[in-house]
């Protein structure tokens, strides 16, 4: 099996996608596969898996991890769909608080790398949605952070949906106020 992988208008942010073999029993698709991906240029070592489960509207974002443990995710989608979105914050880099938004559904069968430096979220457009992604940092609390998903300086074009938000993420501060220390190499 292979995958194709593009280059998204962010440099290092790569929409991948998996080839799927179906037939009338349903399909069969690998999602992640070392050799394959270290062909083409990933060498990230992936150390936990999460998933998370949500509903209409559900908004959860803008997050990123602080170093010494910044997490570069690669984000699945395996049933429903969202509307996903990444904001480079690498202070000094061509693309510094511009963003990129694509669908990921569990129909499609693509996936999102996302490596550190980048703010990341979703916002759910199915009825429910199950979102897996592998981290190349284990979660660290102390060391969690965000952006508000409507930073007007940043001015994403979320669908047209009432996010429902966590307090956390509620409270996010601007771009410009964020705890940030990320810068381009």
């Amino acid at each position: 099996m292979s995958f194709r992988f593009t280059q998204l208008e962010l440099p290092g942010l790569v929409l991948i996608e998996e080839t799927r073999r179906g037939d009338a029993r349903g399909f069969f698709a690998e999602t992640y596969r070392e050799s394959a991906f270290n062909e083409a240029g990933f060498t990230q070592t992936f150390v936990q898996d999460n998933h998370a489960r949500s509903t209409r509207g559900v908004l959860r974002g803008l997050h990123y991890q602080l170093p010494p443990r910044p997490q570069g995710k690669l984000v699945r989608v395996v049933q429903g769909e969202v509307y996903d979105v990444v904001v480079d914050i690498r202070k000094g880099s061509p693309g510094y608080g511009r963003w990129v938004g694509t669908r990921l559904s569990g129909d499609h069968g693509a996936l999102l790398w996302v490596p550190p430096g980048f703010a990341h979220g979703y916002v759910v457009l199915s009825e429910t949605v199950d979102l897996t992604y592998k981290v190349t940092a284990e979660f660290d609390p102390a060391l969690d952070r965000g952006i508000r998903w409507d930073d007007p300086a940043v001015g994403v074009k979320w669908p047209d949906v009432e996010p429902i938000l966590s307090p956390r993420d509620q409270a996010l501060p601007l771009l410009s106020a964020a705890d940030n220390p990320f810068v381009a190499g």
